[in-house]
């Protein structure tokens, strides 16, 4: 991982495992998402944690994804909850049609405001965590939380059982969720496909 805490995924080394949210190829997926639901769009901006490199890298997979798509894809970057106001500001300067958030610790612990912005400002958004979709953003696309915590209840018994941490590979996610927030769909004016919806894990009415 691009933060340095281990050596590598499956052999951490040190002290540390566990279980890891970290899962850069959902980038593009995320903003295929997005096109499908609105076709026509060409700007969305990308809110994330510039102080954080894992975001980074991500970052740049919604870029790389972008080209692919044919989208702009505008960044809004934050280092610290003091820039939450003048980053979204720059979003409705820079006219994006959607907004997509990359999650870390900041933009989590900012996901009611940023919430609250997009619906504000009728601006149709994608994160990465259900939480961001129960608050009432329109569509969540990532990992399954509940497995997580299941497969992370496995570790903790491996290490209580005598197995030292730095031996055991930081997993990354296998399961997914597909949240859609349809009582915002329809405050946003918009119709989610078919398709979309039958993929959906959950629909929020």
């Amino acid at each position: 991982m691009q933060s340095g805490l281990v050596t590598s995924l499956a052999r951490p080394g040190g002290n540390i495992t566990g279980l890891t949210l970290y899962a850069p190829e959902l980038a593009g997926k995320r903003l295929q998402l997005l096109k499908e639901i609105l076709p026509v769009i060409s700007r969305v901006a990308v809110v994330w944690n510039a102080a954080n490199p894992d975001p980074a890298v991500i970052f740049k997979e919604t870029k790389k994804a972008g080209l692919t798509l044919g989208i702009e894809i505008l960044s809004v970057e934050m280092r610290d909850p003091a820039d939450v106001v003048s980053a979204l500001e720059s979003v409705t300067r820079q006219r994006a049609d959607a907004l997509i958030t990359i999650d870390d610790p900041l933009t989590i612990d900012q996901r009611n405001y940023i919430v609250e912005f997009t619906s504000r400002n009728r601006l149709p958004s994608m994160y990465g965590l259900r939480q961001f979709a129960d608050a009432g953003g329109l569509i969540a696309y990532g990992a399954n939380l509940a497995d997580l915590q299941r497969r992370a209840a496995g570790y903790v018994d491996k290490i209580l059982r005598g197995a030292k941490p730095g031996d055991l590979p930081i997993q990354q996610p296998t399961k997914f969720e597909l949240i859609i927030n349809l009582k915002t769909a329809k405050a946003l004016g918009l119709t989610i496909p078919q398709s979309v919806l039958l993929r959906a894990d959950e629909v929020i009415q």
